[in-house]
């Protein structure tokens, strides 16, 4: 999901990439996350630009609304943001499934 840019920190990286790969516009982000609708796009603009960073349960409820864990905003190892990726998308079964495999390994 994420390319590799040193102008912007990772989890604007991240934030950027998550919004594009559902298809929805910073403003809408930002006001389904219930940021005020006269502000939303600026808000999100400057989060995906790292110009600012938005609190932990500001980047909760984005990450909610973004459909995937909070974690893979702010993981440094691109493997890993993958894995917690897709373990944000799998059943509770497949979850455990999952984790029963990488004990396993």
């Amino acid at each position: 999901m994420v390319s590799p840019a040193k102008d912007t920190s990772l989890f604007a990286r991240r934030l950027k990439s998550a919004r594009e790969h559902l298809g929805i516009s910073q403003m809408e982000l930002g006001v389904r996350a219930g940021i005020d609708e006269f502000s939303a796009s600026a808000r999100i603009n400057q989060y995906e630009r790292g110009k600012h960073a938005p609190a932990f349960t500001t980047a909760k409820t984005l990450a909610k609304v973004l459909g995937i864990p909070t974690a893979y905003l702010y993981c440094e190892d691109e493997s890993l943001a993958e894995l917690i990726a897709t373990h944000g998308q799998l059943s509770s079964a497949q979850k455990k499934a999952l984790l029963q495999f990488a004990k396993s390994l």
